[in-house]
């Protein structure tokens, strides 16, 4: 998946060009790591009951692919049959752990894209924030724009989504778009919401919500639109979450 990092932070060219090695070169270890079509990664070799490595992050992550399945009251699982899978957690992991490296490298304003996992940090020029365009996945046109200095948003929608109580494609959504601190846990939740499909994605949506920073906005295979009030607020839109 093509991957662009943008950064605003004036930094001299012997900072910028080795720090954009290691951002791509940590990006290939991860895919090369977590991706379960790679016979020799290590989550490969953990579904053919091989011998892995004890890598921090590997850990790290099945731990947390964990916590989100029981957050979600199952909706997002990265175990099915035996098979560990995290792709609905890996990229936005991924990508925030990128995010924060950079930041700490001195490189404080960026933007992070990888399909439709976007995450910004800082400002796009001085005084002036992120102006991030949300595509709808089927129809590749911006759906809604918001306005942000330190987010992440994860929208799913694009690639087929399981819903785990049935072991079916879920296709009673257009797409789900989660913006908020963590975009690790904006890309699992938005996983999970789109699984549900449409009535309990809604009563999940207000209640993550309610209790943290977790903003979503849900599209259904109509085009409507229902968003979370906190949603609203970087976008400026009048829609509101209904149910």
């Amino acid at each position: 998946m093509p991957v662009t990092v943008d950064i605003r932070t004036a930094l001299p060219v012997r900072e910028l060009t080795p720090l954009l090695e290691d951002a791509f070169s940590w990006l290939r270890w991860v895919a090369d790591t977590f991706s379960p079509a790679k016979e020799d990664s290590q989550i490969g070799r953990l579904n053919r009951g091989q011998t892995i490595r004890q890598i921090p992050e590997l850990i790290e992550v099945l731990h947390r692919c964990d916590e989100l399945s029981e957050a979600t009251g199952g909706w997002f699982e990265a175990r099915r049959d035996g098979v560990i899978d995290p792709s609905g957690y890996i990229k936005g992991w991924a990508l925030e752990r990128l995010s924060r490296a950079l930041s700490q490298a001195g490189a404080v304003d960026h933007r992070i894209t990888a399909g439709n996992d976007i995450r910004v940090r800082g400002s796009a020029a001085p005084g002036k924030r992120w102006r991030i365009g949300i595509r709808d996945p089927r129809k590749d046109v911006v759906r809604k724009v918001v306005f942000a200095n330190d987010l992440g948003i994860a929208t799913s929608g694009a690639a087929p989504i399981v819903n785990p109580r049935t072991g079916r494609v879920q296709d009673g959504l257009s797409f789900v778009t989660v913006i908020g601190p963590d975009l690790g846990l904006a890309d699992a939740y938005a996983t999970a919401i789109y699984a549900m499909g449409p009535i309990l994605a809604r009563r999940f949506a207000a209640d993550l919500a309610e209790s943290g920073p977790y903003q979503t906005m849900i599209v259904g295979r109509d085009g409507q639109e229902v968003s979370t009030p906190g949603f609203i607020e970087y976008s400026g839109a009048e829609a509101r979450l209904a149910g």
